[in-house]
């Protein structure tokens, strides 16, 4: 289905005929062990042959008739954010302006990984080591805290606020802890940042 839609796109793009497709996402074919249909979600899109193009290649197009109201946030987004932003666009590509901005968010995203492996402040004992993010940009330090996180217990479950506070404390080096869910805590060091386990949710 994807391959459908990026030939359709591409061969739209190379035409130079405008086209506009935001927010294509998909829900895999099983959740929570049970299986359903594979889905292709469209947020806002102005063109209409999207839809004959993956019915050629085996899917059924569906219009979810919550669509056309405004309970929901992505319908709000659908029918005022967008068409107000295209209409603020006027002569200008807004398209060309959205593609750009990503781009530009990918050049940093890959040059964010790349500094981050050059820094490479993982230990190999699974502590975050600070001395080398020292005086590094809050970005690269939020990357470095995300990824030493997602390698925690529960760590992938922690709140916004919650991490911006434990960011916070880690640009200043301050020395305490922040629980990281109900597995423990992160423990910030004099140079190291650490997972402590909290042993009395391991005693009976």
């Amino acid at each position: 289905y994807h391959g459908a839609i990026e030939r359709q796109l591409d061969a739209r793009v190379q035409a130079r005929r405008p086209t506009i497709l935001i927010s294509l996402h998909s829900f895999t074919p099983v959740y929570g062990g049970k299986k359903r249909p594979w889905q292709v979600g469209v947020l806002y899109h102005r063109y209409r042959a999207l839809a004959d193009a993956l019915r050629a290649v085996g899917a059924r197009w569906r219009e979810d008739a919550s669509n056309a109201t405004a309970a929901h946030f992505r319908n709000r987004v659908r029918h005022e954010v967008v068409p107000a932003w295209l209409h603020a666009a006027g002569e200008r590509d807004a398209l060309a302006g959205a593609a750009l901005s990503r781009a530009l968010l990918e050049e940093d995203d890959v040059a964010l990984e790349a500094w981050l492996a050059e820094v490479n402040p993982f230990a190999a004992d699974g502590a975050l080591n600070l001395r080398r993010l020292a005086g590094k940009p809050r970005g690269l330090v939020r990357r470095a805290l995300h990824r030493w996180l997602l390698a925690q217990p529960a760590g992938r479950g922690l709140a916004r606020q919650a991490f911006d506070a434990l960011l916070d404390d880690v640009m200043r080096a301050r020395r305490t802890r922040h629980s990281v869910g109900v597995a423990g805590f992160a423990e910030i060091g004099k140079t190291r940042l650490r997972f402590v386990a909290d042993l009395r949710k391991n005693t009976g």
